[in-house]
């Protein structure tokens, strides 16, 4: 039996799912969003474009349907790293990765080992989605380094080319 499309409304940096058990059901198994107190789940911008994309919702403005190039255009407005940050996003979820914002950690993402649910264990990596024409400082990328060190998870950095491919570089602490 085919699931039905979950509708959606767009909060400005979130998107707010109608309750029902699909919605539950997609945090419970996969990890999207967070459950409010009223049980209705919140995801991200990011969160939200990925499913609009698979076909599992749809999202309102009021009373209009925002369309995936719609979405786009409102998350950039929102946040100018959005499309550098969902590509990376959308490459890690098609490999079978939960990744979550990482906020406190002031980083970009956590991403746990596949088959780890957040809650369950800690995630392995503290991942920062950059273009590849940006530039680090030294201290910028010793700063990122430290948050990873101190959390006790692996640096990664994502960067994304013109073209939209990404390389992931993991950086690690060594003593010599």
């Amino acid at each position: 039996m085919p699931k039905k499309t979950i509708t959606g409304t767009f909060l400005r940096e979130r998107v707010v799912l109608e309750n029902c058990g699909q919605a539950s059901q997609m945090y419970h198994e996969q990890g999207f969003g967070k459950i409010l107190e009223d049980k209705t789940i919140q995801i991200s911008l990011l969160e939200a474009l990925f499913l609009v994309e698979k076909g599992r919702i749809i999202v309102k403005d009021g009373r209009k349907k925002l369309d995936k190039e719609k979405l786009i255009k409102k998350a950039i407005e929102i946040e100018s790293k959005f499309w550098i940050r969902y590509c990376v996003y959308k490459d890690m979820k098609d490999r079978g990765y939960i990744i979550k914002t990482a906020l406190k950690f002031g980083a970009d993402f956590r991403v746990y080992e596949r088959g780890i649910k957040p809650g369950t264990d800690h995630a392995k990596w503290i991942m920062y989605p950059v273009h590849e024409s940006e530039q680090l400082t030294w201290y910028e990328f010793a700063a990122k380094n430290r948050v990873a060190h101190s959390t006790k998870k692996k640096l990664t950095l994502a960067i994304v080319d013109d073209e939209n491919d990404i390389t992931y570089y993991e950086c690690k602490w060594l003593k010599p």
